[in-house]
């Protein structure tokens, strides 16, 4: 059973910065591009940043240079650090692990909350 392992989420004031981390096995970090989504209440799942197999990074408009995905080989794990986080970036966050084969696993989400 395939397994992505988030952490990092919680309550942080407007302002703040959180880092997101999504660990996986070994076989499922090297074969996939890797994405960070996110699903406010009320409204549908929407990208927020990915990283190709390669390396190449795309980020969401309303990113807007304050989140950066990367991920760390040696220990299996992305991240999405992000920094000024406003209320408007409340939602769970989910990674999302795309293999080169066509299969796709969601991690388990964490919630993130920006309020004062």
């Amino acid at each position: 059973q395939v397994q992505l392992v988030e952490s990092g989420g919680g309550l942080v004031q407007p302002g703040g910065s959180l880092r997101l981390s999504c660990a996986a096995s070994g076989s499922i970090f090297r074969n996939a591009g890797w994405g960070w989504y996110r699903q406010a209440p009320g409204k549908q799942r929407e990208l927020v940043a990915t990283i190709s197999r390669s390396g190449n990074r795309m980020d969401a408009d309303f990113v807007k240079g304050r989140f950066t995905i990367s991920r760390d080989s040696a220990k299996n794990t992305v991240y999405l650090q992000m920094n000024k986080l406003t209320p408007e970036d409340t939602a769970i966050y989910y990674c999302n692990a795309d293999m080169w084969d066509g299969r796709n696993y969601w991690g388990q989400g964490t919630q993130v909350t920006v309020s004062s």
